[in-house]
């Protein structure tokens, strides 16, 4: 066990506020306790959860803790003995930025649970842009709403990170998807990415969705939140549901609910949070990410990366994620 105190680069936010709070600083490398292994950060992706935490609305700000929620990066110390030096690995969650430092960091300490081993010899910035947006999509298709192949799938707010993840997983798994944005610029960029139909939210689809499958949709995935959710739940058929997995149109409390209005008879609404990944309730054991980012190698998908960064541009980063103009997954590396 590594008890020395070496330095290490690392971004922080000494205060809560705009891009502008982001500081690389040098400061101790975590020590690696009992179930963690150390992981030398190369390259991670960029979230709206450290948006908002970095922002002081997101959870219990720590001065001096670096932000991230995800990182891909080698081992280099194992109490355990489970990992090999160097081995390749991807991380996600865990109590990254809130609990312990995060991805925005040369070296971290991360719960062993909450480590994937990395085979695929996908590029470093390509592979960094899935484990957060892919196991959130993961877990809520495929644990949540457990599609099924032919079934038809909502995204609603498709131009995000973890909606051009969700189009590309969804065409593989072999479901019909209906993908939607504010803008109309957007529907080149969603065919690319393999969307079947594409409709232009105003807020109110779900009669253009109907248009589309009289009987409504297997499942939404909801990605925009409050202010769509409604709406969401009229696109879908008896026995289906809508699993809400972001809040891109701002927090997530809504006003007024009728249970019997607002609620369609049958169909569930349910929210799938990433923290719970790594956990005994959904360990990654049987992830695919591995298989997913196989299948962004050799071409059978396309890869939702957007832009790369140096570390010492984080601020510049944090600018084009506030904007929300990426349409991809951004990504900073060391």
């Amino acid at each position: 066990m590594n008890t020395t105190k070496d330095k290490m680069k690392a971004v922080i936010a000494k205060k809560p506020g705009g891009p502008e709070v982001l500081q690389l600083v040098d400061i101790e490398q975590p020590v690696t306790q009992e179930g963690e292994v150390k992981i030398q950060v190369k390259a991670f992706g960029l979230n709206k959860a450290e948006s908002y935490y970095r922002s002081g609305n997101y959870g219990n700000f720590v001065p001096d803790q670096a932000l991230g929620i995800e990182a891909v990066g080698e081992i280099v110390e194992d109490p355990s003995g489970t990992y090999n030096i160097g081995q390749k690995v991807a991380t996600v969650m865990g109590g990254m930025m809130f609990t312990r430092h995060g991805g925005y960091a040369e070296y971290i300490t991360v719960k062993a649970s909450n480590v994937i081993k990395i085979y695929s010899n996908l590029g470093l910035a390509k592979l960094a842009a899935l484990p957060e947006a892919f196991l959130t999509v993961w877990g809520a298709l495929e644990k949540n709403t457990q599609i099924n192949s032919g079934e038809t799938l909502l995204i609603r707010g498709a131009t995000s990170s973890i909606g051009l993840t969700a189009i590309t997983y969804a065409k593989l798994r072999g479901l019909k998807v209906i993908a939607t944005s504010r803008n109309s610029n957007s529907r080149n960029k969603l065919k690319a990415m393999g969307a079947d139909y594409i409709i232009i939210d105003d807020g109110n689809i779900s009669e253009k969705v109907k248009d589309l499958f009289p009987e409504g949709v297997n499942n939404v995935l909801e990605i925009v939140g409050a202010n769509t959710v409604k709406d969401s739940l009229n696109s879908v058929r008896p026995w289906g549901q809508v699993v809400v997995v972001g809040l891109l149109g701002g927090p997530p409390v809504l006003e007024s609910f009728n249970l019997m209005s607002d609620l369609p008879n049958t169909v569930k609404l349910s929210f799938f949070g990433s923290g719970l990944l790594g956990t005994e309730s959904l360990p990654l054991e049987d992830n695919l990410l591995n298989t997913m980012a196989d299948n962004v190698e050799n071409g059978k998908i396309p890869s939702t990366l957007a832009k790369t960064f140096n570390v010492e541009d984080i601020q510049e980063a944090h600018r084009l994620l506030d904007s929300g103009t990426a349409n991809g997954k951004i990504v900073v590396s060391f």
